[in-house]
């Protein structure tokens, strides 16, 4: 299930996010899952600069995030 849905050009894309943890480090890095609706076939991740020592205040954070940010992430992986 989608957590947000963005229209970006001609294409819809269903957006989840997701928490890492890389090795040796105690901080949560927030990525985001982009998927388009249209095709099956295209998706992408992308990594967000937000960290925190915990997932709930990661994910707290995210949900302050705007349509027009993360739309804009998506057009700097998509370039």
């Amino acid at each position: 299930m989608a957590w947000r849905v963005l229209d970006h050009g001609d294409r819809r894309w269903n957006v989840t996010m997701a928490a890492e943890r890389r090795a040796n480090s105690a901080q949560w890095n927030l990525v985001f899952s982009f998927r388009c609706a249209n095709a099956e076939s295209e998706s992408l991740w992308a990594p967000y600069p937000l960290a925190f020592s915990s997932k709930a205040a990661l994910f707290a954070q995210a949900e302050k995030l705007s349509n027009e940010a993360l739309t804009a992430l998506l057009s700097e992986h998509l370039d």
